[in-house]
Formats: C-alpha cells, sequence, structure tokens
C-alpha cells in the first residue's frame, strides 16, 4: 500500500527539503567600525602596474619593485605573489605547521657540501656553497615558522664565519658570528666564533668581554671556558712585561687603556 501524504514515512508539509548552505551563501559578519574607522584613516591609494607575468607588482611611473620617488615598495607583496604562483593548489592561508620539506632537504645539503670543501681546508669554495644554502634559506615562505628559519640560517653563518677565519677575512668572520648571535643569542657558536676572531686581531680585551656574553647564556661549556682561560693566561703574561711586546695586537691593547 502507497503512504498517505500524511504518513512517518513521508515528509510532513512543513519540512522542506533544503540543500545545505555552501560558504559562500552565508552571510559574513558585519565588520567592527572602529577597527574598519582605522582602515580607512590609513588608507592611501597606490597607482601600481604589473609586470608582463602578471606576478609581480610595480610601480606605474618607473616599473621598479621597490620606488623611492613613489615611495612605494612591493617587495615582500612579489615574493608572496611568486610563492603561491608557484604553488598553486597551496591551501591559503595554510596550516601554520606547514613546513617546505623539499627546501629543507636542499638548505642541509648544500650545506653538507660546504662542510665538506671546509673539512679539505678548500676555504674558498666551502663559502660559496655557504652563500647557496643562505640563499636557499630565505627563499621561505613568509607563513613557515621563524625557528626553523633561524636555525638554518644561524648554523649556515657559523659554518661560513668559521671559514671566513680559516681564509684570513677575519672582518667577515667578525660579521657573521654577528649575524649568529643576532639570531641565536643563546647559542655558544656565534659569541664563540667571534671571540676567536677577535683574538687573531689582537682585540683581547673585546674578545673576554664576548666570551664572558655568552657564557652568560651557557655557563659550562667548556669551548668557551677555554678560551677565556688563554685569553687571560696572555693578559696576565701582557701585564707582567716590563715593556710592550712588538706584537701589533699588543699596541691596541695599549691605546685601549689609555
Amino acid at each position: 500500500m502507497a503512504a498517505s501524504p500524511t504518513s512517518p514515512m513521508s515528509p510532513q508539509p512543513h519540512e522542506s527539503m533544503q540543500e545545505p548552505i555552501s560558504p559562500q551563501q552565508q552571510h559574513l559578519p558585519r565588520p567592527d567600525p572602529v577597527m574598519q574607522a582605522v582602515i580607512e584613516a590609513d588608507f592611501r591609494p597606490v597607482d601600481l602596474t604589473l609586470d608582463s607575468a602578471n606576478v609581480s607588482a610595480l610601480c606605474s611611473s618607473h616599473s621598479r619593485e621597490k620606488c623611492d620617488e613613489c615611495d612605494v615598495d612591493f617587495v615582500q607583496l612579489n615574493r608572496l605573489s611568486k610563492v603561491l604562483t608557484a604553488h598553486p593548489k597551496l591551501p591559503f592561508p595554510p596550516p601554520p605547521h606547514v613546513v617546505n620539506q623539499k627546501l629543507s632537504q636542499i638548505v642541509n645539503q648544500t650545506k653538507e657540501e660546504g662542510n665538506a670543501l671546509y673539512r679539505t681546508h678548500q676555504w674558498e669554495k666551502a663559502i660559496g656553497r655557504y652563500n647557496q644554502a643562505t640563499g636557499f634559506a630565505m627563499q621561505r615562505a613568509p607563513w613557515e615558522t621563524q625557528q626553523l628559519l633561524r636555525e638554518e640560517l644561524s648554523t649556515v653563518l657559523s659554518n661560513r664565519s668559521a671559514a671566513y677565519f680559516e681564509k684570513g677575512d677575519l672582518l667577515s668572520a667578525i660579521t657573521d658570528a654577528d649575524a649568529v648571535i643576532q639570531l641565536r643569542k643563546p647559542w655558544s657558536k656565534g659569541h664563540f666564533r667571534k671571540a676567536k676572531a677577535l683574538i687573531a686581531l689582537g682585540k683581547m680585551a673585546q674578545a673576554k668581554e664576548v666570551v664572558q656574553y655568552g657564557l652568560q647564556f651557557d655557563p659550562v661549556n667548556e669551548d668557551m671556558m677555554g678560551v677565556l682561560k688563554d685569553i687571560e693566561h696572555v693578559m696576565r703574561t701582557y701585564a707582567s712585561q716590563p715593556r710592550p711586546p712588538t706584537s701589533w695586537w699588543t699596541l691596541e691593547e695599549t691605546e685601549t687603556a689609555s
């Protein structure tokens, strides 16, 4: 027997069979009026054009990515645009835990190639590989964790500082060591690399300050404690001599003391 229109086997007249509402059909929440006012007050229209690939924004007047005359800087915007263009299937915004594993492998492999060259005393070639590894690490998407970028860069720059030191380019070694300290201040390597380069330059007092500062973050680091003992031994030896030696680093110490 067929079910009657009012039987439990058929929909009731007041029950309509509706399709689920898609996200596009849902009403968006009304913007906060205070935040909207802040955005509008800060809004400044900018004339721009696109490059031939329709990927990068440029200033309309000079077709530059960064233009002081037009007071525009599209560098970071274009970086994000290129990442999204290269990964059309990437969900946006991506989950915060997304990490480009392929890029991690490239950075690590290039760094290890530099390490192999370093171990065979090919300082210049090792520096070249470390330069490449640094460039690869800087290609990380803006939404990837900054901690990963800091760890990758600090490790590569620490190794490059060591290569510069062995090559005899002490100022470059100090520059890289300073960058390592800025990226990972608690890590002892940056302080250690900088102290060694300062010692080679004869700047014993500055080297001692660097080591003591680094030991605040890692008080039991054997390498740092050994360097500090060496510095103090040299400074005591110098202080006990009746006449300053002729080495140029002691002249720097004499000038500092005066």
